[in-house]
């Protein structure tokens, strides 16, 4: 459907099931541990059983506005106008939370690449792939090296008589498959990593970072290497594209620097490449068309949000987005904080700062994003997963204290410092502590290896 995201079948989720999970309600031990997009599905749907929410949900429902009441500098209050089998409804909201995310609008930047109006053979959008078939046989090129587009390339080359992927900026490559055969977010999101990856000045540890990179492959030799070391990269998932790349299935080359009526000419490549279907990897904007531009104005991929939440130029904290950021880690997680941290806000039990000190820290945080990402790669919505996670958890109360755990549970101190920080770290203790967490956290490695050790 138009204005949603979408998924094609055999989508796979690149963060295990340990770093997924909301952090009351661990994953069955049983699943496995990167999911497969039904398994999450049905991962939601015990969710939302567990704790009673589908009487709370109204399924069907578009929103059509939100606007401000005319008393809303008193009030803080919402018309919100919504639409149910083509019939309209207006309500009245003390508060409301926008939760559409960034992956339903599909970027596709035409204009970019010059000749395409004169290509005959077939184009479209990651967002409209949902099967290999369409590749049978034909010459596929694969524009944009992101997840997607590393997806995509391996499951056309099973199909398809040669597949080329076109990268202008290059990437970094991770595997699910990490350290001694453990997942990749349970050994890069520790504590312990924190502390070294902050502690270090930006130059050193963008440099360990590249040689950390490049220990499982030299992506140079690959053709993967970031045009730019010197800036992060946003990592690509994907345990298969090396292997392919050694065995000839795909071949990497520069950006498109122009189409022709059946063929591409890439930068720095005289010859002509021949081509029969263009699937363009390119992202995804974002917009709120619903909301007024004097609430929140998205430009350039880009919304001026407190912490990537609050609007800063409201009269009251009553708005708020979740989920509009790019984590190198599960987003899940990371939205349920924004919640708790909205909610607290919405009932006035947490302050935010006067507006000028949001709009000093917003400004701030694009300066110093740029300065790690480079202008090209979203980097407004990029973010350090675990930094995050526990700045607004020190909002509400709930970010654990290593210390103080040393001194009342030694073990589950050096669990917390040295191990993968898992969610239920954030429900030891504060608001919405659950009793559960500590058991969740000293046993997380026993789900996380369970459905691996299958041959007793």
């Amino acid at each position: 459907e138009a204005g949603r995201p979408s998924l094609y079948s055999s989508v796979i989720s690149n963060t295990s099931k340990e770093m997924s999970a909301f952090s009351d309600f661990p994953y069955p031990e049983d699943f496995p541990v990167f999911l497969p997009n039904a398994k999450l599905l049905d991962y939601l749907r015990r969710y939302a059983e567990h704790f009673g929410l589908r009487k709370h949900i109204k399924f069907e429902t578009t929103v059509v506005s939100i606007r401000k009441c005319p008393d809303f500098a008193t009030t803080g209050q919402w018309n919100v106008v919504t639409e149910t089998d083509r019939k309209e409804t207006t309500h009245i909201f003390d508060a409301v939370i926008v939760c559409c995310g960034n992956c339903s609008e599909p970027s596709l930047p035409l204009h970019c690449f010059p000749g395409i109006e004169r290509f005959q053979g077939q184009y479209f959008h990651s967002r409209w792939y949902k099967h290999p078939d369409v590749f049978q046989g034909k010459r596929v090129l694969v524009v944009g090296m992101g997840n997607s587009g590393a997806d995509i390339a391996v499951e056309a080359s099973h199909v398809a008589a040669k597949v080329t992927m076109c990268t202008r900026q290059g990437a970094w490559l991770f595997s699910r498959v990490f350290d001694h055969g453990y997942p990749w977010d349970m050994v890069f999101h520790t504590r312990l990593m924190k502390v070294i990856r902050t502690s270090l000045p930006g130059p050193l540890a963008r440099r360990l970072i590249n040689y950390w990179v490049n220990q499982r492959f030299n992506h140079e030799n690959y053709g993967l290497q970031p045009e730019d070391s010197c800036l992060l990269r946003e990592p690509v998932l994907n345990d298969d594209l090396p292997s392919y790349i050694l065995t000839g299935r795909i071949t990497i080359k520069p950006g498109v620097k122009e189409f022709k009526d059946n063929s591409v000419v890439f930068h720095n490549c005289p010859e002509e490449e021949p081509i029969d279907i263009v699937v363009f990897c390119t992202g995804y904007d974002f917009s709120f068309p619903f909301l007024q531009q004097s609430v929140v104005k998205a430009e350039n991929k880009h919304a001026s949000l407190y912490e990537y939440v609050f609007p800063i130029h409201l009269q009251r904290p009553t708005l708020a987005i979740l989920g509009l950021l790019k984590p190198l880690g599960a987003v899940m997680p990371v939205s349920e904080m924004q919640a708790r941290w909205v909610t607290r806000v919405f009932k006035g039990l947490c302050q935010l700062p006067p507006r000028s000190v949001m709009e000093k820290e917003v400004n701030k945080k694009k300066e110093n994003q740029v300065q790690w990402f480079g202008v090209t790669f979203d980097e407004v919505l990029k973010i350090d997963w675990l930094v995050y996670l526990d700045k607004i958890a020190s909002f509400i109360g709930a970010k654990p204290s290593v210390l103080g755990l040393l001194c009342r549970d030694p073990r589950l101190a050096l669990t917390v410092f040295f191990g993968p920080c898992s969610p239920y770290q954030y429900r030891l203790e504060g608001p919405g502590c659950w009793k559960g967490a500590r058991r969740a956290i000293l046993t997380q490695w026993d789900r996380t290896l369970k459905p691996t050790r299958t041959r007793v």
